[in-house]
């Protein structure tokens, strides 16, 4: 099947001023969270507690952001795969990204701008910082839908400790007719959660099970939620980490920042005991996130059809 196909991801409203745990409309959420995880691994979420303003300063600062001198950008440097600067690749030359750890710390936030811009950009880290904040309760409310859903609520606290945030901003230029239109490689991410949001330039893709791909058109006021590769070992295989890509089509810059909750270096991924039983034996072997990220940009890593298979399954 190509690209057109007529397929939608689930969408799942979080809008509801009333959405405490254990009540009737918690409750009614977190079914339809733990049933597109399993069947899509991906939903579009509304959440109307970050404001359009903020959303639209968002793009402004991305802008402004990928402006900068390539030498600038260049700065953005991290010991940890995927973790910097990413850009210049003959494979995806449409495709530019950096990245800012803990990006809802105010310090990290503005210890990122100041490497950029020394003479200060206030505008811009406390937009990025004031949107990464706000994006993680939604990240944090996902994920304790999923454990109780699970029956494993009594491991949160350490489930959500055991994380911190990576803000990925993106821009994949528009293709000119000669070049090719992928702007990024068909994947699955590697973390917990990701949480997008895009410009209204279209161009994410999704695959279903099935092996159809969904071509993924989300409102203004919406994000894009997805499970990784980390988050589906963890639970067991219980939710589905999808792969997905990014075509370029039109003339149009595509921007957009994609919220990453990633496992701490040093903390071992490992499904609880009440996840494996008969009907679900043991998937993969306990493993350390970044010592994973490190196997995957490798080129036995590259080549394997399922990274985390290759480095961890049983």
């Amino acid at each position: 099947m190509g690209s057109e196909t007529p397929l939608r991801l689930p969408t799942i409203d979080f809008s509801t001023p009333e959405l405490n745990p254990g009540t009737p409309d918690w409750d009614s959420v977190k079914a339809q969270v733990r049933k597109a995880l399993e069947e899509y691994g991906c939903f579009e979420a509304f959440f109307s507690k970050i404001p359009l303003d903020l959303l639209k300063a968002l793009f402004g600062a991305l802008e402004e952001l990928f402006d900068l001198p390539l030498q600038t950008k260049l700065r953005n440097a991290s010991k940890k795969p995927f973790h910097g600067y990413v850009g210049q690749y003959p494979m995806v030359p449409l495709f530019e990204s950096m990245g800012i750890d803990d990006a809802p710390v105010p310090e990290k936030a503005k210890g990122f701008s100041q490497l950029l811009w020394p003479e200060e950009n206030p505008n811009f880290y406390k937009t990025i910082q004031s949107y990464s904040e706000q994006l993680s309760e939604l990240d944090q409310i996902i994920r304790r839908m999923v454990l109780e859903s699970l029956g494993v609520e009594k491991y949160l606290d350490e489930h959500m400790e055991s994380t911190n945030y990576l803000l990925r901003v993106m821009k994949y230029k528009g293709p000119q007719t000669s070049e090719t239109k992928l702007g990024l490689n068909s994947h699955t991410d590697k973390n917990i959660v990701t949480i997008l949001y895009q410009n209204q330039v279209e161009g994410l893709e999704v695959q279903t099970k099935d092996g159809e791909w969904i071509n993924v058109k989300p409102s203004p006021h919406s994000f894009i939620v997805m499970i990784g590769d980390s988050f589906y070992a963890w639970t067991n295989g219980r939710l589905h980490s999808p792969y997905h890509r990014v075509m370029m089509t039109g003339n149009e810059a595509r921007y957009s920042a994609g919220l990453f909750s990633i496992p701490k270096e040093g903390y071992t991924i490992k499904a609880p005991q009440e996840l494996v039983d008969e009907d679900h034996p043991l998937l993969f072997k306990p493993f350390d996130h970044v010592q994973f990220l490190g196997f995957y940009y490798t080129e036995a890593g590259q080549r394997a059809q399922s990274a985390l298979k290759a480095y961890c399954g049983v």
